[in-house]
């Protein structure tokens, strides 16, 4: 599963969608963080003023405006860290994907095995038809021992047909996640065992949800917007030069003609506050937000956890009881056999052992499909890289 985990890490159009929103993100730093554009305007006097040095021909104006002392900082740090949220938003969804991959994937395996399961069902009972029907032939037997084992055959062949016509089904819904042809074959493991897990296996890894880290980040972005309002609130500085041409004047002073240069500064008057006090109210809003979320999702994922925790407790301890069943049915069945084949009694209780038998094979590879799946999702909360 690992194999087709890579796969849909590299192929998946939603994860790569996420990837590409946080690369965006990223792209709003250098926008927030840099001075705004300088002003240059031009101004021709049409009508020339007359001035004792001569008349004024034209002006040409530059303006650099400045952010008051740390905004561009603290843009910088508020953009920054909702970009990396934005990166823990697509860690989540890789998870989530891969969650996604096994959720098909252990069907998809207890399938390909039932089948294998059905097939040496219909092997064994059609061994029991023809054994049956030599008796009766032979005048040992009964007709309704053939005509009860020919009804489980059918029974049998009916289900491997469903399964059989359900396997494309499956293979298609994993293809569709991995982003590959629909009929492109899928290849599930020869075998599975159920893991032995530590006590409270990887609990303190669910800090390390990308939930938990993205509202964390959130809120920390919140509580830099709040010092970018701040910020905002006060005033801007402009620093600027005037430069205005002048003509040659009718009068012969010493400076008649002489162009004329004047430094400026501007300051902004940020004299209406309501809209820099609501910014402010907006982000500590927003702040307690996140923290009421990140609160609620970690109660959740905790809860969810112990529920996982005792379910994969329980499909060890009903696997261990279907292992111990299969083992005692099969014995028993070969010597319930046995004695059928050599006193020719007893063969309905042979049929029923063997669907006993049957049912307890399915059970236990049921377990196996579940425990993986409840492993799966205990992964996804754990946040675990695969």
């Amino acid at each position: 599963i690992n194999d087709y985990y890579t796969i849909a890490a590299e192929n998946n159009p939603e994860l790569k969608a996420k990837y590409k929103e946080f690369e965006a993100a990223m792209q709003k730093i250098p926008q927030v963080s840099s001075l705004p554009d300088p002003n240059l305007s031009l101004g021709y006097f049409i009508s020339p003023v007359e001035t004792r040095l001569g008349p004024q021909n034209m002006r040409f104006s530059l303006t650099q405006m400045f952010p008051w002392f740390g905004t561009l900082k603290a843009q910088k740090n508020a953009t920054t860290l909702l970009a990396e949220s934005k990166y823990q938003a697509f860690l989540n969804t890789k998870n989530q994907l891969f969650y996604q991959v096994a959720t098909v994937y252990y069907p998809l395996y207890e399938l390909v095995k039932l089948k294998n399961i059905e097939q040496d069902n219909i092997k064994i009972l059609e061994s029991y038809k023809n054994i049956a029907n030599s008796k009766f032939e032979n005048g040992k037997g009964n007709l309704v021992d053939v005509l009860r084992v020919d009804i489980m055959i059918k029974d049998a062949e009916t289900n491997l047909e469903i399964l059989n016509k359900k396997e494309p089904a499956l293979t298609s819904w994993l293809n569709s996640i991995l982003n590959r042809k629909y009929d492109e074959k899928i290849v599930v493991a020869q075998e599975m065992e159920v893991l032995e897990l530590p006590f409270q296996y990887r609990k303190d890894s669910i800090a390390t949800n990308p939930l938990l880290q993205e509202l964390e980040l959130k809120k920390q972005a919140s509580e830099a917007a709040i010092e970018v309002a701040r910020k905002q609130g006060l005033p801007k500085l402009g620093l600027g030069l005037d430069y205005v041409v002048v003509g040659k004047g009718m009068n012969n002073f010493p400076d008649s003609g002489k162009d004329v240069i004047m430094p400026m500064v501007t300051f902004s008057l940020p004299i209406f506050r309501k809209k820099y006090t609501a910014a402010a109210n907006e982000a500590k809003l927003m702040q307690e937000s996140y923290s009421f979320q990140r609160e609620a999702i970690e109660n959740k994922l905790n809860g969810t956890y112990y529920k996982l925790s005792f379910e994969l407790e329980r499909e060890r301890d009903l696997l261990k009881l279907y292992e111990g069943q299969v083992t005692t049915l099969s014995k028993s069945l070969n010597l319930l056999f046995s004695y059928y084949s050599n006193a020719n009694k007893d063969f309905e209780e042979v049929l029923r052992m063997q669907q006993e038998l049957l049912k307890y094979q399915k059970l236990q590879l049921s377990s196996i499909s579940t425990f993986y799946l409840k492993l799966a999702e205990l992964n996804y909360l754990t946040a675990k890289q695969f």
